[in-house]
């Protein structure tokens, strides 16, 4: 065999090796940023249904104070009216 021949061969089996090494790591690289989406991913579901909990709990705060505003407005027309009765000169 020729010395280039052999020297050829030696590189291109080294060269073989670390493509394989590389490989085999990025592999390896990809797996772990896989999990790592996954567990991000599932953070933020929690932090999406957490937003819509707190969301839902404030349309009731909201509706709550809308009702109590108008249950308010209903008690002060019919004393208002009652004043005005009580303030009517009797004929």
């Amino acid at each position: 065999m020729d010395t280039t021949q052999l020297l050829l061969t030696i590189v291109l089996t080294i060269s073989t090796i670390f493509a394989i090494i590389i490989g085999v790591q990025l592999i390896l690289v990809l797996n772990d940023l896989r999990r790592v989406i996954k567990k991000a991913n599932g953070i933020i579901s929690g932090f999406e249904s957490m937003g819509l909990g707190l969301e839902h709990g404030l349309s009731e705060i909201t509706g709550f104070l809308g009702g109590f505003r108008s249950i308010m407005k209903i008690i002060d027309n019919l004393t208002h009216k009652y004043d005005e009765k009580k303030l009517k000169p009797a004929d």
